[in-house]
């Protein structure tokens, strides 16, 4: 099968799984996991940040983040389409008691910074309100790559303003490789950077939160408190630490892949398509109906989400010779 739904569904590769069982391990909880401590490290480093703490879930970071930077009857500002607001069971708000302030989101990722100006709740009179802590941004949004310069604007308002920056990086490889940047550029001016190991750079599971050392020590009592204390997690973080090696170059073939897939996509009859977004493409089916295309595909031995609007990912485990017949397929079902 190949599986467009996300790049959270690629399988761990044999050179992967050659260095998860010949890892060094130890109980990470009290700090002696080799392979943790070897790719927080890293992390901290390849991202330019004081500190990291690996987490199981980018989920499980975003929220370490978010409570290390806000406490009780705090708020964090956020689009309200961003995966930290709209995507994570609220968690912040019922775990956390920190009050996400929602912003329109725009396509590309951005917010109208005059609007976040607004919402900013200062003194005189701040007693009334829940008091703004933190700014967070998430880079890339559905596959677009914020712009440089609003996020350096967004960072001065931050700044001006008192606010922390926290930015839901996990997909932050795919928006330096697509800007022909360095992770730590892109990581510039944040004060923490959650980062996903297992979407597009393939490891099995976890994530990396950065930051400085008292805020990774926060995060990292937070961790716990979650329910995130691992033990003997060597055998994961060795996998994450091979993805960082040598699978963040690659994300250009994903790029490229989704570039002619969209191109094929564009010239059929019938749907309408937006992108490619670093790996993403967005379909439009039109007079389609998604369940009995998402049908016909499955007879083809691919897999979607399909609704109005369907997402389709490259990622580790689609080739290039996949692409072909993915635009056939997809012709097939749209003209069945």
């Amino acid at each position: 099968m190949i599986d467009l739904r996300s790049d959270t569904v690629t399988r761990p590769t044999p050179a992967m799984r050659e260095v998860m069982a010949a890892a060094e391990v130890g109980d990470d909880v009290y700090g002696d996991d080799p392979s943790v401590n070897d790719l927080e490290s890293h992390a901290a480093a390849l991202l330019g940040k004081e500190a990291a703490v690996f987490v199981p879930t980018g989920t499980q970071s975003n929220l370490c983040a978010i409570m290390a930077h806000c406490g009780r009857g705090d708020e964090y500002i956020v689009g309200h389409d961003a995966h930290t607001y709209k995507y994570e069971a609220g968690g912040a708000a019922v775990l956390g008691s920190i009050q996400p302030q929602p912003i329109d989101l725009a396509a590309d990722g951005t917010m109208d910074l005059d609007v976040v100006a607004a919402a900013i709740k200062v003194e005189p009179n701040g007693y009334h309100f829940a008091r703004s802590r933190l700014l967070c941004l998430e880079n890339t949004h559905n596959g677009r790559i914020l712009p440089d310069d609003y996020v350096k604007t967004a960072q001065q308002l931050a700044r001006d303003r008192g606010l922390s920056l926290h930015l839901d990086g996990a997909r932050l490889w795919n928006a330096a490789i697509g800007s022909d940047r360095s992770p730590a550029d892109v990581a510039a001016g944040f004060d923490t950077v959650s980062v996903c190991l297992s979407k597009g750079l393939g490891a099995p599971v976890g994530s990396v939160l950065v930051g400085s050392d008292h805020l990774i020590e926060d995060a990292r009592r937070w961790r716990k408190m979650l329910g995130g204390g691992m033990r003997q997690a060597g055998v994961l973080a060795a996998a994450g630490r091979h993805c960082l090696d040598h699978h963040i170059e690659r994300l250009a073939d994903d790029h490229n892949n989704a570039t002619r897939l969209a191109d094929g996509l564009a010239a059929i009859d019938g749907i309408e398509v937006d992108g490619p977004h670093t790996n993403m493409v967005f379909i439009e089916l039109g007079q389609n109906d998604p369940a009995a295309v998402a049908q016909s595909l499955a007879e083809s031995g691919i897999t979607i989400s399909a609704g109005p609007t369907t997402r389709v990912v490259c990622h580790l485990d689609v080739r290039e010779d996949d692409v072909d017949h993915i635009i056939t397929a997809f012709t097939s079902a749209v003209e069945s």
